[in-house]
């Protein structure tokens, strides 16, 4: 079993410990990814949102974690306001509790447990301060178990209500944990304003988010190319999170593995298919100093028609498209796939990083060998075009443009006239 520690050191610099060495957190969000690859690329540590993730039990995800000489920051889930729960009744919190604690008994001894994470985001929309003090009993409770293992919560954001809120309300939190994207950049300014100077760790970052990157004239997020993302990670790897020596734990990158929110490209370091993305090298760089043998490809742009996605590509039913994609550091035979998909309607989209369905597919070019693809527009609508360029390693570069198909303009009317004889 893993003792694990928080010091102060003279210098007022916070450190984790963990049987007796220092250990800084080298870590990625992870539930159904691939722990193999994360221990090869140097990572030691993984979060799950969850015990009971629907797939593995939670035993048998920290049983592989051992195996692979990875530690887990384990999600204990709690109910969330803003999905109706009411933390101001007082039955529905002890049932809550108690079966947290089932989950805590059960699993606070294995070798592989790091620490116990109380909820998700709980401050996301939430008004009832009472979530802390739902926090902060089962934090005691916790910790009259478990004396080996810290206990924090994950935040989604920064701000200085919340941490005010959690100082009075839950004390016996060892730390608090911080979901940050775009606005990481400014993370030594946000701490100020928000008035905490503890130990933390970032357990959410990665690329810049959907809600904070520019849109088209309609309205939808525009994505970077996964260079961009790759570009923008390292350098908010060792600019932000390597740089505050004083009161970083560490941090867990965003996501290794693949889902749906808003693309299915937007945040996970994999593809659908498991292809690995630029992202991963940058990460296993940054944690071992070494790059991969064989490295991703890469794409550094993307037009539509000659435009790209800022531009707000709009065309006409059955339009001739054309994308075109650039390519560098091209090595080895390389494998391109076009599609196109709708845009998730609206009213589906997610909140919070909760379920999104994929959009359907209604172009398809997988397979097209060549830097471009042409295709007929189809019926009016919002879509996105995405191309992937694969490598014989297993690995992959990906890029999209949002574009909108105009509905067909009405014939004017012909308007007949009568013509009168004498």
């Amino acid at each position: 079993m893993a003792t694990a520690q928080l010091q102060k050191t003279s210098t007022g610099a916070h450190q984790l410990w963990v049987d007796g060495e220092r250990y800084f957190i080298k870590g990625a969000g992870l539930e159904f990814g691939q722990m193999d690859l994360l221990a090869a690329c140097g990572g030691n540590t993984f979060r799950t949102w969850r015990v009971d993730n629907g797939v593995a039990s939670a035993e048998k995800i920290l049983d592989q974690a051992e195996a692979e000489g990875l530690k887990v920051c384990m999600g204990l889930d709690l109910a969330r306001e803003r999905h109706g729960f009411d933390y101001s009744d007082a039955e529905e919190v002890r049932f809550q509790q108690a079966t947290v604690m089932a989950d805590v008994a059960r699993l606070k001894d294995h070798p592989a447990l790091l620490m116990w994470g109380l909820g998700n985001e709980l401050n996301l929309r939430s008004k009832n301060a009472k979530v802390w003090d739902a926090v902060e009993s089962l934090c005691r409770d916790i910790k009259a178990i478990d004396s080996d293992h810290l206990v924090t919560t994950m935040l989604a954001g920064i701000d200085a209500e919340t941490v005010a809120n959690i100082k009075q309300r839950a004390p016996s939190l060892d730390f608090l944990s911080f979901q940050i994207y775009g606005e990481i950049d400014d993370l030594p300014e946000i701490l100020r304003a928000a008035k905490y100077d503890g130990p933390y760790q970032i357990t959410e970052w990665g690329p810049t988010g959907h809600w904070e990157s520019p849109e088209t004239d309609w309205g939808r997020s525009i994505e970077v190319t996964s260079r961009q993302k790759a570009q923008d990670i390292s350098r908010r790897y060792h600019d932000i999170i390597l740089a505050d020596s004083n009161n970083c734990l560490g941090s867990y990158i965003f996501l290794w593995g693949q889902k749906q929110e808003r693309t299915p490209t937007w945040y996970g370091l994999f593809l659908e298919d498991g292809k690995r993305t630029e992202a991963v090298d940058v990460m296993q760089h940054a944690w071992s100093g070494q790059w991969p043998q064989n490295r991703a490809p890469c794409i550094t742009d993307l037009t539509l028609n000659g435009q790209r996605a800022a531009q707000s590509v709009t065309v006409n039913e059955q339009a001739a498209m054309v994308a075109e994609v650039a390519l560098e550091g091209l090595e080895g035979d390389l494998q391109f796939s076009w599609i196109v998909k709708e845009e998730v309607e609206r009213a589906k989209q997610s909140d919070g990083g909760d379920f999104e369905p994929t959009p359907p597919t209604v172009v398809e070019g997988l397979g097209v060998q060549g830097d471009q693809f042409s295709f007929a527009a189809p019926k009016a609508g919002e879509y996105r075009v995405y191309c992937q360029i694969n490598n014989k390693t297993n690995a992959s570069a990906v890029a999209n443009i949002p574009f909108r198909v105009s509905p067909p303009r009405p014939q004017p009317q012909i308007k007949k006239t009568k013509v009168t004889t004498v």
